[in-house]
């Protein structure tokens, strides 16, 4: 009744859900090559990188590093997904292969505008990304529900960052915008498919609620393994319209809404239980968002 695998039942409804990704992915494809300034790109033996040469807000610069230094754990994320979805169902393996393929030049297309635009010391960054990859990423959770509801949440906290944060970078940098919603479109895609997936088990079992809580109480985003993670994002929420407060309003909120918590109806004792500490935390921090928002006015 509390399994924390996913219902082979409904597989025929996901690989629905994944044939409609494959069609609107095909519909959207890029290289990163396409969005890359390359007219501003010199030769750094030739010309040495210096700081005068730097043109955005460091905030903005903060913001893509993070984002950056975020994108390049992929090869120890999808080392978790297939790892935890071994075994499991062929629909959601085939869409981990798809999801990576997607994520791949994430990091490239970050990176190489970074270099490009002389943002940032390219030493320095060559170090911060051997760093974060050398630190790896390993999660609190290995199985498949709870880890595809971290995807879920995961995909969306991202597609926000992106969106918010290009709207401050499109006012420096219209080129870096358009990077930004770029981006913002695969997370979309992607999103849409993790949550859909635990909506559809929500449905089907209820009880499911169980497996929820701890990750969504818990929540982190994997680029907290990159140096100085708190005091960037202390930065980005101050200058850059991604903290705590967007968090709640565009995904926890959203989330929460999405899989109706609030109207699921589950028998076993102890997920009913979950789903009631789900929305009590969720209430919490609604309270925590209101008076944060008094105190400011």
């Amino acid at each position: 009744m509390l399994t924390n695998d996913l219902d082979f039942r409904l597989e025929p409804r996901l690989l629905e859900l994944y044939e409609e990704h494959k069609k609107r992915s095909a519909k959207i494809d890029w290289g990163y090559h396409e969005f890359l300034p390359w007219d501003k790109a010199q030769d750094f033996r030739r010309v040495p990188w210096d700081p005068s040469q730097v043109t955005l807000p460091s905030s903005v610069i903060t913001a893509i590093e993070t984002a950056l230094l975020t994108e390049v754990n992929l090869p120890w994320f999808t080392s978790h997904l297939a790892q935890t979805f071994k075994g499991s169902l062929t629909v959601i393996q085939d869409f981990v292969h798809t999801w990576t393929a997607e994520e791949d030049q994430h990091s490239n297309l970050l990176e190489t505008y970074l270099l490009i635009t002389r943002s940032v010391d390219p030493s320095r960054l060559h170090e911060l990304h051997k760093m974060t990859v050398e630190n790896g990423w390993s999660p609190d959770f290995h199985t498949p529900f709870e880890t595809m509801v971290y995807t879920s949440m995961q995909e969306l906290a991202t597609m926000v960052f992106y969106n918010n944060v290009s709207k401050e970078a499109n006012k420096h940098d219209p080129d870096l915008g358009k990077i930004l919603r770029r981006l913002a479109k695969d997370e979309t895609l992607h999103y849409a498919f993790y949550r859909d997936v635990i909506k559809f088990h929500l449905q089907l079992e209820p009880n499911y609620c169980y497996h929820l809580g701890h990750v969504i109480k818990n929540f982190q985003m994997p680029g907290a393994v990159m140096p100085d993670f708190e005091d960037r994002m202390a930065i980005i929420a101050k200058e850059a319209n991604y903290g705590p407060l967007e968090y709640f309003d565009q995904v926890l909120d959203v989330i929460i809404d999405y899989w109706d918590i609030e109207n699921l109806r589950p028998i076993a004792p102890e997920a009913e239980k979950a789903r009631l500490d789900i929305l009590n935390y969720h209430a919490r921090m609604k309270r925590v968002k209101e008076r944060f928002m008094r105190s400011q006015t």
